[in-house]
């Protein structure tokens, strides 16, 4: 499955851009065997709210920043932190830099984080945007495979 998903992987690392993506994801995740009408539906929608790679990079690289500037952190701040990152990721743009610059918010607000130290996420974040918008297509894909498997489709045959 995740061979099958390489052409996405790779147009996301060149793209940086779920967006940007979403035809190939969608031809891909139909060579997997999800129906059209499921990954029509799935792909588009996850491109959209679906960043589980870019919410791993902004945490990891809060988690070094902080550690690196010597400011106090624990489990609650960043568990509270990991649940609001994930509410607003619904919200980020799926353009290059859009879940960085839709989490500055919460960075400030919550971590403490000054006008510095936000440059410093927004350049380490677009560094990596590649990687993480390939972790994003690639979970789309998987998604749909999920949703897919719940949905649970019968046979045309054994419809009433």
């Amino acid at each position: 499955l995740l061979g099958q998903m390489m052409p996405a992987y790779f147009t996301a690392l060149g793209t940086q851009s779920s967006a940007a993506t979403i035809p190939v994801t969608l031809e891909q995740a139909r060579k997997n065997g999800v129906p059209g009408d499921i990954a029509g539906f799935v792909i588009p929608l996850c491109a959209t709210i679906h960043l589980s790679g870019s919410t791993l990079k902004i945490v990891a690289c809060a988690l070094a920043l902080m550690m690196m500037q010597g400011m106090p952190f624990d489990f609650p701040l960043f568990a509270g932190f990991i649940f609001m990152l994930g509410i607003t990721m619904v919200a980020a743009p799926g353009v290059p830099g859009g879940a960085i610059m839709a989490s500055l918010g919460i960075l400030q607000s919550m971590l403490g984080f000054d006008e510095s130290a936000q440059a410093l996420m927004i350049a380490l974040y677009i560094a990596m945007d590649s990687f993480g918008t390939a972790c994003n297509v690639t979970g789309d894909g998987a998604i749909a495979l999920v949703v897919d498997k719940i949905y649970k489709r019968k046979p045309a045959d054994h419809n009433p």
